[in-house]
């Protein structure tokens, strides 16, 4: 972990940049987004490019649902031993398909992890980013309580 607050307060907000940093830092996320009135969550290996999060797929549900649904949230975290955070883009979902969208994307070395075609590029663009850093620790003793 090393976001760049500093505070020892339990949660903290991480600034806009603190949570780019931070998705920059990882590569698995959880895409949600909301099928036949379910929200549904899938796993995805992604990459920050220009402050938007891109990610690759095959044709499926997951694919579907990007497409068809015009805003979607995407969630990535992590954490060590003393400290954890979480960052959340809620933005519009595109699926690229022009030669300029495909070129910029596979520029950005977005590899799939699992030995499957993953021809398809979906870049989220956001429209608000929030993150939190978490630092753990024993919960406080609650005073002023009789047994």
């Amino acid at each position: 972990m090393d976001a760049t607050t500093t505070s020892n307060a339990p949660v903290t907000e991480l600034t806009e940049a603190e949570s780019w940093n931070q998705l920059g830092a990882v590569a698995l996320g959880r895409l949600v987004t909301t099928v036949n009135g379910w929200t549904e969550i899938f796993p995805v290996n992604f990459v920050v490019q220009n402050r938007t999060v891109l990610f690759r797929t095959a044709e499926g549900t997951k694919l579907l649902t990007a497409a068809l649904n015009e805003y979607v949230v995407f969630e990535a975290d992590d954490h060590d031993a003393v400290e954890g955070w979480s960052v959340i883009v809620r933005g519009k979902a595109k699926l690229l398909a022009t030669a300029n969208e495909l070129a910029d994307a596979r520029r950005a070395g977005l590899y799939p992890w699992i030995a499957t075609q993953k021809e398809r590029f979906v870049r989220i663009t956001p429209q608000s980013v929030t993150g939190r850093r978490f630092v753990f620790g024993p919960e406080p003793d609650v005073t002023g309580l009789s047994s």
